[in-house]
């Protein structure tokens, strides 16, 4: 904006980059072109360029917030009542109305999930959203009038500040919302996202999860990018049905029960860094994976290797490791985490970020899921996801305070999780 680069001349900004519009190239030092290129950039790219530009690394990555555990256990417990699968509505938008999809269609659509899906609702949105909130509540009223219907409907307008929005939304199953600042906060914690575009461009401003889904129309006058519309008939809303929404909806919520297992120490004898085959020694009673599969369980392997960046391992061979469970014993997928200890990555166990990409490339459930590991940190990693944890006495930690069970190998995980399943608890 003119007035940020205006702020940073009179401040005695010696390095002044930006791109070269809306007046701001002689209070600048180094003005960008703003040509074509730039103006097809979505605006992640778009604010990278400027960073390469000004000559500092500019690595693309899909942004991800951080949690703390208590705060995704307080929104757990906000959501405890509600069935599974729920799914998150955000409904407004501050850029004006014209990026707001109808109040009645995200009441539709809530109808649905809840009564076709036997899931939840949950509708978000700011103070000033409250009288959005409503008119969808009441519209619901008039669609599923049933009390027991009424309780899975969870109104959370104006009653978050944006730290609990972020949590609510990570603990949503799904996230159906207008291009918004929620619809970012939506791919930022992993949450899958349906967006809804109407007058503006999800070229530009679009979801960038993977398999999220952008439903908008095609129309000559789409994108506008006003705040209101001009023609007085909003056809770029009006023409997207409930109907479509909630296909997407049901097409992008995930199903899937899932194990996660730990590498080291859990599936395989942990002697350290693992860096040599000689060393690699798989734990009996691993065949006993195979019954998993039988009862429709997939397969996930999860590994932190920091010895890849702290050039102990070499990244060729812990591919090579992972590829032995994914050919012989039935794995689906195996995922690990290159990165030393202070990046402070996403996908460092106990951080979720290995879980929330398997989710996605899997279809996986992860409240319906479990992680078996021998450290402290899987049953953390566990808690994180909402998955359920159990530790296995074979690796580093013999007790956990995080575990929701201990048993002396995987063998015996695989039994528990059996019984457990038999019993409707997986």
């Amino acid at each position: 904006a003119f007035d940020a680069a205006l702020i940073a001349f009179l401040a005695g900004i010696p390095e002044r980059t930006g791109y070269n519009r809306d007046g701001r190239g002689l209070l600048l030092t180094e003005a960008i072109p703003f040509d074509d290129k730039a103006k097809a950039l979505h605006h992640i790219d778009y604010y990278l360029n400027l960073v390469e530009k000004a000559g500092f690394p500019a690595k693309y990555e899909i942004p991800w917030i951080y949690l703390s555990a208590e705060e995704r256990f307080d929104a757990r417990n906000k959501l405890k009542t509600l069935r599974r699968p729920v799914v998150g509505i955000n409904p407004g938008a501050t850029y004006g109305s014209s990026k707001r999809w109808h109040p009645a269609r995200f009441a539709e659509v809530a109808c649905r999930v809840i009564t076709e899906m036997h899931g939840s609702a949950v509708i978000f949105g700011g103070p000033s959203e409250t009288g959005i909130a409503e008119e969808i509540k009441r519209e619901f009223g008039q669609r599923c009038g049933d009390p027991e219907t009424q309780k899975q409907l969870l109104m959370m307008a104006g009653r978050t500040d944006i730290r609990e929005l972020m949590a609510m939304i990570s603990e949503c199953d799904l996230l159906v919302t207008n291009d918004s600042g929620p619809m970012h906060i939506g791919y930022a914690v992993r949450t899958p996202v349906v967006a809804i575009f109407g007058s503006t461009s999800p070229e530009h401003t679009g979801p960038v999860g993977k398999n999220d889904i952008v439903i908008k129309k095609g129309l000559d006058c789409s994108p506008c990018f006003e705040r209101e519309c001009k023609k007085n008939n909003l056809k770029c809303m009006e023409m997207i049905t409930s109907a479509e929404v909630f296909d997407a909806v049901k097409a992008r919520v995930n199903v899937k029960r899932a194990v996660f297992f730990d590498r080291d120490g859990t599936l395989c004898k942990d002697p350290g860094y693992l860096r040599r085959m000689e060393d690699f020694e798989v734990f009996p009673g691993i065949g006993s994976l195979t019954r998993l599969k039988e009862r429709g369980f997939t397969l996930i392997g999860v590994t932190n290797q920091s010895g890849i960046a702290r050039g102990l391992v070499d990244e060729d061979f812990v591919k090579q490791v992972n590829t032995v469970f994914l050919d012989s014993y039935g794995f689906d997928g195996f995922y690990y985490c290159p990165h030393h200890p202070d990046e402070h990555c996403s996908c460092r166990k106990p951080e979720p970020g290995l879980l929330m990409d398997a989710r996605v490339d899997y279809n996986i459930n992860l409240k319906k899921s479990f992680v078996v590991g021998d450290k402290d940190l899987d049953m953390l990693l566990a808690r994180a996801a909402g998955a359920t944890g159990i530790l296995v006495r074979t690796g580093q930690d013999s007790v956990s305070p995080n575990a929701d069970y201990t048993v002396e190998n995987i063998g015996e995980a695989v039994d528990l999780i059996l019984r457990m399943e038999s019993a409707g608890k997986g």
